[in-house]
């Protein structure tokens, strides 16, 4: 008979790993049945052919598995990326990125992340609608293309003329990229989240459409309440203080 060992515990332990980040992945994208449905079939299909070893129920679902894998990753290849992308921009990481990152780029960024935290509170005061992108590792070409090149560097009074109700860009998102104003008037892709709250509107699920699909960070200030929101790796913080809107852009 044989033992069971260390191998087999950490077996399970990354098998146990992989159904939590599978069903916190479906919770977050309302699919919570899908998850319950696709655990339910598992079940019924180990029972089947590795326990009662019925050959022909056996077979059959095994045909499903291996077509119901491609099928799943079709279905969901948005959910999928946001993990990937949540693991690929976790903090641990991110010591291997700082060991080979320059001083003097550090310093560009802390430069203009003031400036930017100044002109959102100003907005905020004065409810005027923004939708600001910050990128990270994921680039945002694609959606650069579909607004209108800027290429300046980054103050107070340009993101807030930009962003005037009577400013033609103003509906748009603002694209910072590389420590400047790349783009502003772009559109963004709109999450479909069901659990999003009804007040709110298209700024809100902009930003988490474009967080969802990249590794960017998304600010937003609304321009009915003047709360400031953030969006970052698929989930939206709201009502975000002057130092926590800081926080945010530091951390990304």
């Amino acid at each position: 008979m044989e033992q069971f060992g260390i191998k087999d515990a950490l077996d399970i332990l990354l098998f146990a790993a992989m159904l939590f980040y599978l069903y916190k992945m479906m919770k977050e994208s309302g699919s919570l049945n899908i998850f319950i449905g696709l655990i339910s079939f598992f079940i019924v299909w180990v029972v089947a052919s590795e326990i009662l070893e019925m050959r022909l129920i056996g077979s059959i679902l095994d045909k499903f598995m291996s077509i119901g894998l491609i099928i799943f990753v079709i279905l969901f290849q948005e959910p999928l990326k946001r993990v990937l992308v949540d693991i690929g921009s976790h903090r641990r990481w991110r010591f291997f990125k700082h060991l080979f990152s320059h001083k003097e780029q550090e310093t560009k960024v802390k430069d203009w992340v003031m400036p930017l935290v100044y002109a959102c509170v100003s907005m905020s005061k004065s409810k005027t609608g923004a939708l600001i992108v910050i990128q990270c590792n994921d680039s945002l070409n694609k959606y650069e293309r579909l607004g209108d090149t800027i290429d300046a560097s980054i103050n107070s009074r340009l993101v807030e003329n930009i962003f005037f109700k009577n400013s033609p860009l103003h509906d748009g998102a603002m694209i910072i990229a590389n420590n400047r104003i790349c783009a502003a008037g772009c559109v963004l892709p709109v999450s479909h989240d069901a659990s999003l709250p009804r007040h709110l509107g298209l700024r809100h699920r902009s930003a988490l459409g474009v967080s969802q699909a990249t590794d960017a960070l998304a600010i937003v200030v609304s321009e009915e309440s003047g709360n400031i929101s953030v969006a970052h790796n698929g989930r939206l913080h709201e009502k975000v203080s002057m130092s926590e809107l800081e926080h945010y852009i530091n951390e990304a």
